[in-house]
């Protein structure tokens, strides 16, 4: 009942991260209908909301992974409940035919002794893998003015002299460098001439 509860609430977490990622979609698309429409502050707050958004997403697919480790946790524990009372049962017969000295009987034994040891080491690696499968968030310092700058790229539009930071785009960045260009070759031409 425990290992079912587990199991349902790693599934619940997992959907509410997929619920998550979408509302992060749905905040972007409105980040790019803010911008279009020239409201910046307004695509700021959406921007805010989708970098939250992700956030959540992320914490409760570790939390699923978290879940979902203890429940692999708990299987093993009820396995190995299983797999000891197994064994006694094949010490027990062990002895008797040992007594016997049915060496047929014996091999047998040995067989199924082996085949609980073997499933015993499949569910250990299953649960050592998903341990392994959880991950750790880093978050950068500027998420908020990339994802604006990621979604005017997007839509087409030039951010750059609206951004309160003052950010310089690659076009003019291009036009001041093909004027420098301009300038050095009449600078070097005037040397010539000298």
């Amino acid at each position: 009942e425990h290992l079912f509860n587990l199991k349902f609430a790693a599934k619940e977490l997992n959907r509410n991260s997929k619920k998550c990622d979408k509302e992060e979609k749905a905040e972007k698309a409105k980040i790019k209908k803010a911008i279009q429409k020239g409201n910046m502050e307004v695509a700021r707050i959406h921007a805010e909301n989708a970098i939250r958004q992700k956030n959540q997403a992320i914490n409760f697919l570790r939390m699923s992974a978290r879940v979902d480790a203890v429940a692999a946790r708990v299987q093993t524990a009820v396995t190995m409940g299983k797999v000891t009372k197994s064994m006694a049962g094949v010490v027990k017969s062990m002895d008797a035919t040992l007594k016997s000295m049915n060496l047929e009987k014996i091999s047998a034994l040995m067989d199924r002794f082996e085949h609980q040891f073997e499933t015993l080491d499949v569910q250990t690696q299953q649960m050592e893998d998903t341990m392994s499968n959880t991950t750790t968030l880093t978050t950068p310092q500027n998420q908020v003015d990339m994802l604006l700058q990621e979604m005017a790229d997007e839509a087409g539009l030039d951010l750059n002299m609206e951004l309160p930071q003052g950010q310089t785009g690659s076009v003019g960045t291009s036009v001041a460098s093909a004027e420098q260009d301009e300038l050095s070759q009449r600078l070097a031409r005037l040397r010539d001439q000298v």
